[in-house]
């Protein structure tokens, strides 16, 4: 079960000893008063980069169109996630439905674009949490949260009252504000962002976020800040750190040297990286045939094996292979 070097010496700690970020926050006060803040950056709405305006605590909608409730489009135990995430028994996800990108190869557009999904209180939402805890899961995996940070911190502080312990995982784009990190620190265990793209302009083109690179550079930067390089308990099991994904695309258009010299040399030589093979022409691509030549086929065996020598040369090590 255990990633290629997971367990590289002095990342692995014991479970027994491991605590959740959260708990402290908790115990505090301060997770009730990150709530409150939360909740103020829906009015008018700055919870991401895309700094829509709205009032989301209406019920009005912007890039992402979420409102006041977060919309859940599936929960339960991912065996499909990092080895490190799923051990034997599954990461607990919740796949929140909307999204601040638009990517055009998305694989999931029914639920990023779609509406695919649906609203959910802050209780409802920690009672998934719980029962993901009891079916075994060795930690609660948020993916697509970076719009909703406030209800995640609101669902979190009911299921904590009630007994929640595992890990949280933060799995997101990477595009991230500044604000809503800040009301992380001290939540988090492990952060595991994409960073998807090093240039501007291909950003623009295949997410619609011109400051994507720019933005992906800083959240990254500041969940290191917080969390530091992946540790691993006794098993292999993730317990806290930062784990990037970055999928390789045709053409090297994702800018992967660029993205694992900034990783090695400006974050840390061992973050711990999940270099991804699975790129396939998807979403918009395939509807609007023709308009995004680049990426209008899968990516080549000697692609991948290109971008895995360039992480060797660029000094980064650890790794989880597909």
């Amino acid at each position: 079960m255990r990633d290629k070097d997971a367990s590289k010496e002095g990342f692995v700690r014991s479970r027994s000893d491991f605590r959740p970020a959260y708990l402290d926050t908790w115990e505090s006060g301060e997770l009730e008063r990150r709530v409150a803040r939360g909740l103020r950056l829906l009015t008018p709405c700055r919870a991401c980069p895309r700094d829509c305006g709205v009032d989301r605590l209406q019920d009005e909608i912007g890039a992402c169109r979420s409102g006041r409730l977060a919309a859940v489009a599936s929960a339960f135990p991912h065996h499909g996630e990092e080895d490190c995430l799923r051990g034997r028994r599954g990461s607990g996800t919740i796949f929140f439905s909307g999204c601040n990108l638009r990517c055009v190869f998305c694989q999931n557009s029914d639920i990023s674009w779609g509406g695919q999904g649906r609203p959910l209180t802050a209780d409802q939402i920690a009672m998934l949490m719980l029962e993901l805890q009891e079916a075994g899961c060795h930690n609660i995996n948020f993916v697509t949260p970076e719009h909703v940070v406030p209800q995640l911190l609101e669902a979190l502080l009911a299921a904590v009252q009630q007994g929640l312990r595992l890990p949280l995982v933060y799995n997101t784009s990477g595009y991230d504000c500044p604000e809503s990190l800040a009301l992380l620190d001290g939540v988090v265990d492990i952060y595991m962002p994409d960073f998807k793209f090093w240039e501007g302009a291909v950003a623009k083109r295949l997410v619609m976020a011109e400051d994507y690179p720019e933005r992906a550079r800083e959240a990254i930067r500041e969940m290191h800040r917080q969390v530091g390089e992946l540790v691993v308990d006794e098993d292999g099991v993730a317990l806290r750190g930062v784990l990037i994904r970055h999928l390789v695309m045709p053409r090297g258009l994702a800018g992967t040297r660029q993205i694992m010299r900034y990783l090695a040399r400006e974050i840390s030589p061992d973050t711990f990286v999940n270099l991804m093979a699975q790129y396939r022409p998807a979403g918009l691509v395939v509807t609007r045939a023709g308009r995004y030549p680049e990426i209008d086929r899968a990516l080549m065996v000697d692609e991948f094996v290109e971008a895995k020598r360039i992480c060797f040369e660029e000094g980064i090590r650890r790794f989880s292979d597909p």
